[in-house]
């Protein structure tokens, strides 16, 4: 009887905080664009415009009636104890070997950025290497990878600001850790190759506009040489394309540094490969696989011979060796042929390739020598995700990680021709994983499609119909779901959450057939299979409608918004993170022409058909009760624009009837999501727990 009271009131207390929220007034302009004859209103344009004062202030006044609300939940402050005391566990990276070190990530568990340390000898003493807490005051310096010479005489390594895209190179001189001046600005999309110790390749584009660098397109990405001890203004132009300014451009050495490899594209699938032997001193880049039909990649190079990794003719994936002399695919050497598998990735180490493949959603990894002869299957510890399968030639041993949803990261020691892994690392963390267990499960589709989905909850849970669920998923760009161990998401299954992950279609669990079912005008199918997901879990008695938070990012934010629309009856909340939802101008913004190849363009009639159907921006309907919702996005947020939040959320707070709070929480420097502080990771973890939990009636444990 108390514990009903108990919800009573907390209940009532609910409905009075909601029934008292009151947004703030969002202007509406008379914008109509014409698309090929059809007329469609667009009276939140002007909050496309993130420098003006009127935006804002919009974005102030939103956030002040999103904390007034997140502050007055009652076990908010809990949530946060509780997430701080998780959060602070050490967490220590792979390490690896350049020159006489062996280099590693460490967080010791609430420090804003991870500290990259070296030391002689695996049980030597260590040293701090490069500190990104101390290169700004407020922890939102992010360190976006770094890069070694040929000798590791010198480090590149990229640094961005409050979460943007944009980085710049720093170089340091690796045995006196100097900061050097090679300093290189307007960066992104971006490494470093380095030719022997001299200097590295790198692309850029031109020097932006500062004002509207965070929203502008991106147009003429370009590929440069710097030359150690020079300035930036006297770096080589190696490649640019006038003619087709919405190209990305990237250029990498060999590892023996003989070819110069370049790819281009036009979007996030599909590239052009072009060589430059020079050995053989060739100045000129020859073309090595047209575009951009397929996803090709450089393995290795045997000589004069280059290993290639390409899914044309193989959906899955195979390797062939090809002579960049004679690249016809006529002319072409199978190595390994397609499996059953999507081959995911191939890492080289002491003259092996690793083979990494993707079966049900869980990483397979076999080892096989350069003509394609099977050495071993690498076993691992369980049904989860490995990576870190790769070094250099002369290399007898790595490092990897391996991880599942309730299985922090630990690092195994893999001696190459032996064979044997021995663990080296294991993350001990205050969540007692044993606890905890991860199934799979496949369900139906709407057409029929058999889609698979992991369930990680407390065992002995009880199949009683009214367990809070967070469905989250992600559904594009070629991009798997696979296992992997998040401390805020354990702390959702310690308070009695079950946490599901769908493998939806457009992603690359079974390969490029299935990335094609859920791209262009195929992406309902995504969507079906998420609501199908939901559908699935309710009628096997796990949770009932009132129990149901559906979660992703980016194409996930996507995933969300399009989902609650068209069913906002089937979830009991919303958390559309970063979101690309204006689907008829997404393109005009930053990277986002790059997308087109997956999603297809509003200026192309047909494109327009299916893109009008599910933009969530478009498709609210007046008078509807929408799932309580906190849109998430970020003011540096330059991949995905906040523009497209802040016009979902205008429109959903037009459109939504009911007392369910619509609400959007804007982040300030901060950007997509790589580099946020810990700090931050934690107050806005505090806020979508407490938001979720609060609003699917559940209580503190």
């Amino acid at each position: 009887m108390q514990r009903l009271l108990l919800f009573f009131f907390a209940s009532c207390y609910w409905i009075q905080v909601s029934a008292q929220i009151k947004y703030p007034v969002t202007k509406k302009v008379d914008t109509v664009n014409n698309y090929f004859g059809t007329m469609v209103a667009d009276p939140y344009r002007w909050l496309e415009d993130d420098n003006s004062a009127e935006t804002k202030a919009w974005v102030e006044a939103q956030n002040a009636v999103t904390f007034d609300y997140l502050t007055k939940i009652p076990f908010r402050d809990k949530v946060k104890a509780r997430l701080s005391e998780m959060w602070n566990y050490p967490r220590i990276g792979s390490p690896s070997k350049e020159g006489s070190y062996y280099y590693f990530f460490k967080n010791d568990g609430l420090q804003n950025q991870s500290i990259m340390y070296r030391q002689k000898g695996l049980n030597a003493e260590s040293e701090i290497f490069i500190d990104p807490n101390k290169l700004s005051g407020d922890g939102t310096a992010a360190l976006g990878g770094t890069s070694f010479s040929k000798t590791s005489k010198y480090v590149a390594y990229f640094l961005a600001q409050s979460g943007s895209d944009w980085q710049e190179i720093y170089v340091m001189d690796v045995a006196s850790k100097k900061i050097l001046d090679d300093k290189i600005k307007f960066v992104k999309f971006s490494g470093a190759s380095w030719k022997g110790d001299e200097g590295f390749y790198y692309s850029r584009y031109p020097e932006p506009d500062e004002k509207s660098k965070l929203s502008k397109q991106n147009q003429f990405h370009q590929v440069w040489y710097h030359k150690m001890g020079t300035a930036q203004s006297e770096d080589v132009l190696i490649f640019k394309d006038d003619a087709h300014p919405l190209r990305n451009v990237g250029a990498g050495l060999t590892e023996d540094n003989r070819f110069l490899i370049l790819s281009t594209s036009e979007g996030t699938s599909g590239n052009e490969l072009w060589v430059k032997d020079l050995k053989a001193n060739q100045k000129e880049f020859s073309l090595l696989i047209p575009g951009f039909k397929t996803e090709p990649d450089v393995v290795d190079n045997v000589g004069d011979k280059i290993l290639l990794r390409t899914n044309d003719g193989a959906p899955n994936y195979k390797i062939v060796l090809m002579d960049p002399k004679n690249p016809d695919s006529k002319n072409w050497k199978l190595i390994l042929p397609e499996k059953k598998e999507v081959l995911q990735s191939v890492g080289t180490a002491g003259g092996y390739m690793f083979c990494s493949y993707l079966k049900d959603a869980s990483t397979k990894v076999y080892q096989y020598t350069y003509d394609g002869k099977l050495v071993r299957e690498i076993k691992l510890p369980g049904i989860g995700s490995a990576g870190g399968f790769g070094g250099k030639k002369d290399d007898k041993e790595f490092f990897y990680t391996f991880t599942s949803y309730n299985t922090p990261p630990s690092i195994y020691r893999y001696n190459i021709a032996s064979g044997v892994s021995t663990l080296f690392r294991k993350t001990e963390t205050k969540f007692k994983n044993e606890e905890y267990e991860t199934k799979q499960v496949f369900f139906t589709s709407k057409d029929g499609t058999k889609v698979p989905m992991f369930l990680t909850y407390k065992k002995g849970m009880q199949l009683n119909g009214s367990n809070p669920v967070l469905l989250y998923g992600y559904g594009g760009f070629n991009l798997p779901q696979t296992p992997g161990f998040s401390i805020s998401n354990a702390f959702w299954m310690e308070q009695g959450g079950i946490y599901a992950v769908v493998n939806l279609r457009g992603g690359s669990e079974y390969g490029e057939a299935w990335h094609k079912a859920g791209m262009l005008e195929n992406k309902q199918n995504v969507f079906d299979d998420f609501i199908g997901a939901a559908e699935y879990l309710i009628a096997g008695n796990y949770t009932n409608k009132g129990k149901i938070a559906i979660r992703g990012g980016s194409n996930g934010g996507l995933l969300v918004g399009a989902c609650m629309t068209q069913r906002p009856d089937l979830f009991r909340v919303a958390l559309p993170a970063v979101g690309v939802m204006d689907m008829l101008r997404y393109h005009l913004f930053t990277i986002g022409w790059a997308w087109a190849v997956e999603y297809g363009r509003s200026d192309n009639a047909e494109q327009f058909k299916y893109l009008i159907k599910y933009s969530p921006l478009h498709n609210f309907k007046n008078g509807t009760s929408y799932p309580a919702t906190l849109v998430t996005t970020a003011d540096h947020d330059d991949r995905v624009v906040p523009a497209h939040s802040f016009k979902f959320a205008a429109r959903l707070q037009e459109a939504h009837s009911g007392n369910n709070p619509v609400l959007i929480r804007i982040e300030t420097k901060a950007g997509h999501g790589a580099g946020k502080p810990t700090g931050k990771q934690i107050e806005e973890a505090t806020d979508i727990w407490s938001f979720v939990m609060y609003n699917l009636g559940m209580e503190m444990k």
